[in-house]
């Protein structure tokens, strides 16, 4: 729905408008201009003086272009600015091509914009006044982030119009919205301080609620990219209590979607803190919005993110959420296809195999478990190989290790030998001077299954007793952490108590 806000004086004219078109006066509400505030969106638009205005859209609706400040009100432009509110291009191009064909053109370039078809720069329109300057320099921004490859030279450029759009904007609510994606410009190159400076200064500025919420938001998808564990938990409450801004403002203005989609970042934040109820809240709520919007894809990673939650949440001491955490998995791999997304069927695949190996059951049932954990990250390894994707070979090569050790022994072969083939899989490629704690948790767990394969009775076998020594020393430089170095010494203790054994 459409909404028109405009002197009760005009109502007559503009509904005449309406009537023109079959029914298009169902999909347009009339409203006094004196009585309403106007939403500050693309469903919105406000006629003062025989002009139409569209304003900004802080509800992200359409991609952010900017159209002239005031549009000439007659019958064609009237309704040719509504169709296309309404993705009705084809009636759009019908009433505008040809009594105002500039109009026209900048719909269409925000039409092109909204399918991710390119613009080219020199396409925009540019006219002599203040305002239009500063139209221009955004929307070259604009066109520059949103709709072409960003190349070194598009985006030195992309900055450049957006720096001198910020410097020429009529008024700061303007200048914030430039901001806005000034900043998502700076995140996705990855400059994440300068980003959050841009944001920082817009907010000290007198603007909108909605603008400032709209900043808060930005701000919290830069504070989330930039979080490394270990996590302060000073930035991670504040973090959440932005969030929670935020939420409560997408709830006052029925903005379902993007309260769902901010859901899905606030549970990965509650996650963080492990506060795994909030965060099961979060994914949960988040899943009921996207079902009800049936958007499977988004419902999809909902379950995604559940699943790995609940198995965090399972790791900690609480098994009962081994089940459900891989019921969520097994509703996303139905989105999540080996033949529609690959690598994310692997990570599911991965998880999976990992929940199957642990998930508590009667002893004679762990054998079935330990089959179909198995299978599980066969399934992952068979995507993610050595040669094309080996970082994530390597972890699904130490969590497979990890799992054959757990698994009920199997009567035609060693599990631990087993494992100890895929550790050294993954040592091979998680190296000391890349990965030194990675590598030193693989040494562990390998040591920890040559342990298990036992030892003979008559004489030590040097080469292996030697290997093991080499791993437990290499362990013990590589701990970042007592506890980790505590582990590897006493695994050199226990070698030396093994040597004196045979002497």
């Amino acid at each position: 729905m459409l909404s028109v806000y405009a002197p009760t004086d005009i109502h007559e004219q503009l509904r005449g408008f309406l009537q023109q078109e079959d029914r298009l006066e169902e999909l347009v509400r009339l409203v006094d201009l004196l009585e309403e505030r106007p939403a500050a969106n693309a469903h919105s638009v406000m006629i003062r003086k025989g002009e139409i205005h569209t304003g900004i859209d802080w509800h992200n609706i359409y991609p952010p272009y900017l159209l002239p400040d005031a549009i000439d009100l007659d019958g064609p432009n009237f309704l040719g600015l509504l169709y296309a509110r309404l993705n009705n291009f084809e009636r759009c191009q019908g009433l505008l091509s040809a009594g105002n064909h500039s109009l026209y053109l900048e719909l269409d370039i925000l039409n092109r914009l909204q399918q991710g078809i390119e613009v080219a720069p020199e396409e925009l329109p540019s006219s002599y006044s203040p305002f239009e300057e500063y139209r221009l320099m955004h929307n070259q921004a604009i066109v520059l982030h949103y709709s072409s490859a960003l190349d070194t030279p598009s985006l030195n450029k992309a900055k450049y119009f957006y720096l001198e759009a910020l410097q020429c904007s009529p008024n700061e609510e303007y200048r914030a919205f430039t901001a806005q994606h000034f900043a998502l410009l700076l995140l996705d190159s990855g400059a994440h301080e300068d980003a959050d400076r841009v944001v920082n200064i817009a907010l000290h500025s007198d603007i909108s609620a909605d603008a400032r919420m709209e900043l808060q938001r930005t701000r919290c998808q830069i504070w989330t990219q930039h979080l490394t564990p270990p996590y302060p938990q000073d930035k991670l409450a504040a973090l959440q209590q932005m969030m929670r801004d935020v939420l409560g403002h997408y709830e006052s203005q029925g903005r379902d979607v993007e309260q769902a989609l901010l859901l899905l970042e606030a549970g990965q934040i509650a996650q963080f803190s492990e506060n795994w109820s909030e965060s099961h809240g979060c994914y949960n709520k988040a899943l009921t919005a996207f079902e009800r919007e049936n958007l499977p894809l988004l419902a999809a990673e909902a379950n995604y993110r559940k699943g790995i939650l609940l198995l965090a949440w399972a790791q900690a001491n609480n098994p009962q959420f081994y089940r459900p955490a891989a019921e969520s998995f097994q509703k996303a791999v139905q989105i999540f296809t080996r033949e529609e997304a690959p690598q994310v069927y692997a990570d599911i695949q991965h998880h999976l195999g990992i929940i199957y190996a642990d998930i508590p059951d009667e002893v004679k049932k762990k054998s079935i478990w330990a089959g179909v954990s198995s299978s599980a990250f066969r399934e992952a390894l068979d995507i993610y190989q050595k040669d094309t994707h080996p970082h994530a070979y390597a972890t699904v090569c130490n969590h497979y290790g990890n799992a054959l050790t757990k698994y009920p022994q199997a009567k035609l072969s060693d599990n631990f030998e087993k494992a100890l083939f895929y550790y050294q899989e993954a040592l091979s490629i998680r190296t000391a001077a890349e990965f030194p704690t990675e590598r030193c948790l693989i040494l562990l767990n390998y040591l920890n299954a040559q342990w298990h394969l036992g030892m003979e009775e008559d004489k030590l076998d040097e080469t292996r007793y030697q290997n093991m020594v080499d791993k437990a020393e290499e362990a013990a430089r590589l701990a970042t952490d007592d506890a980790l170095r505590e582990e590897a010494t006493a695994h050199l203790k226990e070698l030396e108590q093994l040597r004196s054994a045979y002497a």
